[in-house]
């Protein structure tokens, strides 16, 4: 068969009956990652952000402030509760906020040493390795896992793999449990599940329990390569001057098996004893010996692991190592490495970063303790009332965002010889809302046809704090 060139179209055979014919596969075949177990400074870091993530997880929702949950966000009524702080709808820019420094500190982190986050504190990365923790302790290290999982089923491999799953399962679905706790008390939800009330916190917390299993039990990596789109665009904020996991191939090719008696230099090898160590631990799977590559996520398992052979062989460590490309390309050392950190990109990502933190703590510093929104009622425009007062209503909604009960005190500005018709003081209870219905009165005929600017000012009486909102006030035409 030929192309519309003339030249001859080569034809792959995709599956064929004829077992002798040979089959292209369009998609590789993925195979099992089984890491190996490592202690080392990075492995230590690791468990130690893994118990500090989660103590905070789990913790949270327990604790109290006051006589509330120290952290909810409240969909139902519409309130955010953070430590002191009761937000509201209205305050949508303190979160909008909070995700913008967010996204600015991972460009700055990852600006200037790589895929941290990754490697340490991502929730995909703290759960697999809670996951593979279990399962080394049921199943052993990674030689028995193999051996495990390649031998037929016997009663040992059940109960191994049985108790796994449920201890699996039990993880995922008080995660679930947690992290719906959040939004719902944790334990008015506890009493609900128990008492198998809550069709949708039930679905809610059997959904997040499933995810937690299906990541860190089974895509594990997968989810780091495939899935997460930080992987793909992080070669956007790499430079060379930023920290990554390096293998010094100056130093270590060519690599080849030797003893530690063996004068290698002589017969012209580098000190990497091609052990695969750093291939074994590795979680994602890969060789960091092919160079940088999108699915290292920089836990730094690898330098121990290599460290560890190192010093086995007594050669110096740091054959594989954080550093930069350029550091490793010019040989240089902590201090030249240091020195390029405070370059360009860092600058301004810093200086972003910090002006929105202090600007959103002095918002939050400086933030009144209450809102107030004005409607008018349309159902009624304008209208004449007794004594020759022409008439507009409003209704005004007052957010107490305090702990404490408050009084309000409402008075009105901007129109000569207005009156507000109302009750002289509101008491509206913590962390609630109340709309009220104000009159404005003016003289008959002392205003010209039209939309008029008004000012209601809401006086906190406990704080002294003060509210000004503004409307219109109408005159329709004579």
């Amino acid at each position: 068969m030929n192309t519309p060139s003339g030249k001859p179209r080569k034809v792959i055979p995709i599956a064929s009956a004829d077992p002798q014919n040979e089959i292209a596969s369009l998609y590789e075949a993925q195979k099992k990652v089984y890491p190996r177990s490592i202690s080392g400074y990075f492995a230590r870091w690791r468990w130690i952000l893994v118990f500090f993530t989660q103590i905070v997880f789990y913790g949270l929702p327990w604790l109290q402030w006051g006589e509330r949950q120290i952290m909810l966000f409240d969909l139902g009524a519409r309130r955010f509760y953070l430590f002191g702080l009761v937000l509201y709808p209205q305050d949508f820019i303190y979160l909008t906020t909070l995700l913008i420094i967010s996204a600015l500190a991972l460009f700055l982190f990852t600006a200037v040493a790589g895929r941290l986050w990754c490697g340490f504190a991502c929730p995909q990365t703290v759960y697999t390795e809670i996951f593979m923790w279990i399962e080394h302790k049921i199943e052993g290290d990674r030689s028995a896992r193999l051996r495990l999982d390649g031998s037929p089923w016997t009663f040992e491999k059940i109960w191994k793999k049985t108790v796994k799953q449920f201890l699996w399962i039990a993880v995922s679905v008080w995660t679930g449990f947690t992290f719906v706790g959040y939004f719902v008390p944790i334990r008015q939800l506890g009493g609900e599940l128990m008492a198998l009330q809550g069709t949708w916190q039930i679905f809610w917390v059997l959904f997040y329990g499933f995810a937690t299993y299906g990541n860190a039990g089974f895509l594990r990596e997968q989810v780091c390569k495939y899935m997460c789109p930080y992987a793909r665009f992080q070669s956007a904020m790499f430079d060379r001057d930023t920290l990554i996991v390096t293998y010094d191939e100056a130093r270590g090719e060519p690599r080849g098996p030797r003893t530690k008696t063996v004068d290698y230099k002589a017969k012209g090898l580098g000190d990497c004893i091609d052990c695969t160590l750093c291939v074994q631990v590795c979680p994602v799977g890969i060789d960091i010996r092919n160079g940088l590559q999108y699915e290292c996520i920089g836990c730094g398992l690898c330098v121990d692991a290599c460290n560890t052979v190192m010093d086995k062989m007594q050669y110096p460590r740091g054959l594989i190592r954080f550093s930069t490309q350029n550091g490793v390309s010019r040989g240089w050392g902590k201090v030249e490495i240091l020195k390029r950190v405070m370059r360009p990109r860092v600058l301004i990502y810093s200086g972003i970063l910090v002006a929105l933190s202090l600007g959103m703590l002095l918002s939050l510093a400086v933030r009144t303790p209450f809102k107030v929104d004005v409607v008018r009622d349309r159902a009624a425009l304008a209208r004449i009332v007794a004594g020759g007062k022409l008439e507009n209503i409003y209704r005004l909604q007052i957010m107490n965002a305090t702990e404490v009960s408050q009084h309000y005190r409402l008075s009105v500005s901007g129109l000569e010889g207005a009156q507000l018709v109302a009750e002289p003081e509101y008491v509206i209870e913590p962390a609630q809302s109340r709309w009220v219905v104000v009159q404005v009165h003016v003289p008959y005929g002392s205003l010209p046809e039209g939309s008029h600017p008004v000012r209601f000012e809401v006086l906190a009486v406990e704080s002294g704090a003060k509210v000004l909102e503004k409307s219109v006030f109408l005159v329709p035409r004579q």
